[in-house]
C-alpha cells in the first residue's frame, strides 16, 4: 500500500495534465474554425463590394470610345490623315472631351497603328505621331471590334486601363479610338478599407492594390518566355515584376485558402498588417481576365482562439482538480468508515465476551462487575477520542491540499504556461536556441514543483525542511528567474543593491525562494498601471543577521493593510486574483527558519518588506 498509493496519485496527476492539454487543444481548433468561418463570410461580402466598385468605375467609361464614331471629323481624319487643318480640329475636340470626361488621355489610331490625333497634343510627351501597332489593345480592336488592356504607358510611364473600339463605316474599319482611364481614385478609396485587397491580371501580376508596395509584383514566379513577351508588348514598361512572396499554406473550399505573406523589409504605410498569415478569397471579374483577391488577417482569430483555449484549459484543470479533491475525500471517508466498522466489530466482540463472562460469573462478587462496567466506559471514551483524531487528521489534509497546492504551485504553473507559449512562437520562427533555453527553464520549474510537492507527502506532521547555508543573492536570482516573464510583461526596472559580501543565511533555501517570489510578485502587482515601475532589491548583513529588503514604488500600504498584513485570507487585490494567503504563509515559513518578516511604508513612497534571517554558522560551506 505505501508503494502503490504514490504511483496511483502520479497516474491521476498525469491523467489530469493530459485532459487539461486535450481540452485546450480541442478548444483552440474549434475556435479557429469558427473564427475562420466568420472571417470568410465577411471576406465574401468584401469581395462583392470591391468587385462592384471596380466594375462600376470601369463601366463609366466603356461607352466613351464608341462615341467618337459619331463625330464625322474623326472618321474623315482616319480616312485622310494628311487633310490640312483637320488634325488640329480633332485634337481640340479630343482635348475638350478628355477634360470633361476626366480621363487620362483619348487618341485615335489609323489601321496602320499611327496616332493621328490625341487629347495631349499640346504636351511634349504627346502620343501624336507615335506608332502603337505593337499594343495588344490595338490588335484586339481590329480583330474583334474592341480591346481591353491594363498597362504602363511607354511615354510617361503612367499606369492605366485602356479601352479601345474599332471605328468605321458600314464597309470597313478606318481606325481605332482609345481611351486611357486612371484607377488611382479607386485605389485611394481602397487604402482605408479594413483588409488588404488586390487585383491581378491573367498573368498573375498585381495591377491594382490597396497597398502601394504590392503593385506590379507577381503572385507566381515568371518564366523567361513570359518576361520576353512583356518586353515585346511593353505592357509593364520593363518593370522588374518582383515576386510578392505569397505562400499558400492550406486550401479550403469555395476558392478560399490560408496563405502566408512575408514582408520584404520595405516601409509600408497601412492601417492594417501587410505580412503574416491571411485568409485569401478570390473571384474573377466579369468582362475582364482579372482576379480580385481579398486578404483577411488571421491575427485576431488566432488571439481569440488562444484566449478561448486558455479558458478551456483552465476550466478543465479546475474541474479535474475538483475531481481529484473529491476522490481524495471519498478515499478518506472510506478509510474512516472501515476503521469505524472494525472498531464496532471489536466492540461487539468485546460485549459478547463480557456478557458471556458475566453470565458465567453471575455468582461472582459485585466488585468484579463494577470493574467490567468501568472498562466499558473507558473503551467508549477511547472510541470518541479516536473519532475526533480521525476528523482532525482529515481536516488537516484538506487544509494542506487547498492552501499548499493552490498557492505553492500556482506561480510555477503560470511560469510553465508562459514559457511553453513562448517556446511555441520561437519554434515557429526557427529560433531553436531561445526555445532550448525555455525548455531548460521549464525543466527547472518542473524540478522545483517536484521539490514543493515532495514536502507535502507527510500529511501527519508539519515540516519546514532541513536548514542549510543559502547565499541570498543566489536565492534572489532564482526568484527573479521564475518571475522573469512577469517582470518583462510589466516592464519593471530591477535595481539590485549589495553592501559588501553576499550574506549567507541559515534556512531552507527552497522555501525562502518561495517567500521572495511572493514578495516580488506582490510588489509588481502594487505597481500595476505605472509607466516606468521600479523594484529595489537589497541584501546586507546587519547586527549579526542576514537581511533582504524588497521595495516597490507603488501607492504603499494603507492603515488597514498594515494591521491585517499577515492574517490569512486578507488581500487588497481584486476578487479572483489572490487568495490572501501569500504573506501569511511567507511569515510562517520565515518563522520556522528562525527569522522575521515585516512590512511598512518607505519614507520616500511605496511599500518595503524586510526579511531577517539568521546567519549560517562560520565558516559556511557554499557549493
Amino acid at each position: 500500500m505505501p508503494v502503490r498509493r504514490p504511483l496511483r496519485q502520479l497516474l491521476l496527476f498525469l491523467l489530469w495534465l493530459a485532459l487539461t492539454g486535450l481540452s485546450g487543444w480541442l478548444a483552440l481548433q474549434l475556435a479557429q474554425r469558427v473564427g475562420i468561418a466568420e472571417l470568410r463570410a465577411t471576406g465574401m461580402h468584401r469581395l462583392e463590394l470591391y468587385g462592384a466598385s471596380l466594375q462600376r468605375e470601369i463601366g463609366k467609361y466603356a461607352f466613351l470610345p464608341g462615341v467618337l464614331e459619331l463625330e464625322g471629323d474623326v472618321l474623315d481624319l482616319l480616312q485622310a490623315p494628311d487633310t490640312p487643318g483637320l488634325a488640329g480640329k480633332v485634337n481640340a475636340y479630343l482635348e475638350q472631351l478628355n477634360d470633361r470626361a476626366g480621363t487620362l488621355s483619348i487618341y485615335v489610331i489609323t489601321t496602320q497603328g499611327r496616332v493621328v490625333a490625341a487629347s495631349n497634343w499640346r504636351r511634349a510627351d504627346s502620343y501624336f505621331g507615335e506608332n502603337l501597332a505593337f499594343r495588344p489593345y490595338f490588335r484586339d480592336a481590329l480583330d474583334t471590334g474592341s480591346g481591353r488592356f491594363f498597362g504602363i504607358g511607354t511615354t510617361r510611364g503612367e499606369p492605366g486601363y485602356y479601352l479601345a473600339t474599332a471605328l468605321g463605316n458600314s464597309h470597313h474599319t478606318v481606325g481605332v479610338a482609345v481611351v486611357k482611364v486612371s484607377l488611382d481614385q479607386l485605389e485611394q478609396s481602397w487604402s482605408t478599407v479594413e483588409a488588404p485587397v488586390l487585383v491581378s491580371d491573367e498573368h498573375g501580376v498585381v495591377i491594382l492594390s490597396s497597398v502601394s508596395d504590392w503593385k506590379f509584383r507577381a503572385l507566381l514566379p515568371l518564366d523567361a518566355a513570359m518576361r520576353e513577351a512583356f518586353d515585346a508588348s511593353l505592357q509593364y514598361n520593363r518593370r522588374p515584376l518582383q515576386p510578392l512572396g505569397l505562400q499558400s499554406m492550406r486550401e479550403l473550399d469555395q476558392g478560399a485558402r490560408l496563405v502566408r505573406l512575408r514582408g520584404d523589409g520595405a516601409t509600408t504605410a497601412s492601417v492594417y498588417p501587410v505580412s503574416g498569415r491571411f485568409l485569401a478569397q478570390s473571384r474573377p471579374l466579369s468582362g475582364t481576365p482579372w482576379t480580385l483577391t481579398v486578404l483577411s488577417h488571421l491575427e485576431q482569430v488566432d488571439q481569440i482562439a488562444q484566449s478561448r483555449a486558455l479558458v478551456a484549459a483552465i476550466g478543465a484543470a479546475f474541474v479535474g482538480l475538483l475531481g481529484l479533491l473529491y476522490n481524495e475525500r471519498r478515499r478518506h471517508l472510506r478509510d474512516r468508515l472501515a476503521a469505524r466498522e472494525a472498531l464496532q466489530t471489536a466492540h461487539d466482540e468485546l460485549e459478547r465476551k463480557v456478557t458471556q463472562r458475566t453470565a458465567d460469573l453471575s455468582s461472582a462478587n459485585q466488585l468484579l462487575q463494577d470493574e467490567v462496567a468501568e472498562r466499558i466506559r473507558a473503551e467508549a471514551t477511547l472510541r470518541a477520542a479516536q473519532d475526533e483524531l480521525v476528523q482532525a487528521g482529515k481536516l488537516a489534509v484538506i487544509g494542506q491540499l487547498s492552501t499548499g497546492i493552490a498557492h505553492e504551485l500556482n506561480q510555477p504553473l503560470t511560469a510553465l504556461r508562459t514559457l511553453s507559449g513562448n517556446s511555441q512562437r520561437f519554434l515557429e520562427r526557427g529560433d531553436l536556441d531561445t526555445t532550448r533555453v525555455n525548455l531548460q527553464r521549464m525543466a527547472q520549474l518542473a524540478d522545483r514543483m517536484g521539490r514543493i510537492t515532495g514536502q507535502l507527502r507527510n500529511f501527519a506532521r508539519k515540516s519546514s525542511g532541513a536548514p542549510q547555508a543559502v547565499p541570498l543573492s543566489r536565492a534572489l536570482d532564482n526568484a527573479l528567474s521564475v518571475l522573469e516573464p512577469r517582470v518583462a510583461e510589466t516592464g519593471a526596472e530591477i535595481l539590485r543593491q549589495t553592501d559588501g559580501a553576499d550574506p549567507v543565511a541559515w534556512c531552507d533555501g527552497n522555501r525562502i525562494e518561495q517567500v521572495l517570489v511572493n514578495l516580488i510578485n506582490n510588489s509588481l502587482d502594487a505597481m500595476r498601471g505605472q509607466s516606468a515601475p521600479q523594484l529595489e532589491l537589497a541584501c546586507a548583513e546587519v547586527d549579526g543577521a542576514a537581511l533582504v529588503t524588497v521595495r516597490d514604488h507603488g501607492p504603499g500600504l494603507s492603515e488597514a493593510a498594515q494591521q491585517h498584513l499577515f492574517q490569512p485570507f486578507f488581500t487588497t487585490k481584486e476578487a479572483g486574483v489572490g487568495l490572501g494567503l501569500g504573506l501569511a504563509l511567507s511569515a510562517g515559513i520565515v518563522r520556522e527558519c528562525g527569522g522575521t518578516l515585516t512590512g511598512t511604508n518607505h519614507p520616500e513612497g511605496g511599500a518595503v518588506f524586510t526579511l531577517r534571517l539568521p546567519l549560517a554558522p562560520s565558516p559556511p560551506h557554499i557549493p
